[in-house]
């Protein structure tokens, strides 16, 4: 699927609890959320722990998907894989918009009404994190 709109952040390793507290303000009521791994660049601790306290296998071959079935779940997720080496896509149900991040902390967001994603980009910006201007990720 191609989105029509998309806007880059930087997810820093210090802050990234805040990052994404703040990404999930931006949220309604989820049912799920998906996280498909596209690459590993070093051994990914934060996701082994979280996999290992929810006696799941740790697979991290291209294209795993690991489903977290609610919200608390889903943030505990998305937190562990910023705060590790790992390029990822993460898809939220419903889907407002979706994730796209790599190693780099270089964080897209992704959708297909400028409000959906204005959504979590004006919080992002008013906490500070800083937009890349400019980039364009193709995936």
């Amino acid at each position: 699927m191609r989105w029509k709109f998309q806007q880059t952040f930087e997810a820093p390793r210090e802050d990234v609890r805040l990052f994404v507290k703040t990404v999930y303000k931006a949220l309604p009521e989820m049912e799920r959320a998906d996280l498909t791994i596209h690459n590993v660049v070093f051994e990914p601790k934060h996701l082994t722990a979280l996999l290992t306290s929810h006696s799941l296998p740790r697979h991290y071959e291209r294209d795993t998907t690991i489903t977290a079935s609610e919200g608390s779940e889903a943030e505990a997720l998305l937190q562990a894989a910023l705060t590790d080496w790992v390029d990822f896509l993460f898809v939220l149900h419903p889907k407002p918009f979706v994730i796209y991040a790599d190693h780099h902390k270089y964080t897209t967001f992704h959708a297909q009404t400028r409000s959906n994603l204005n959504r979590v980009t004006r919080l992002l910006s008013r906490h500070g994190f800083r937009e890349i201007a400019g980039f364009v990720r193709r995936f």
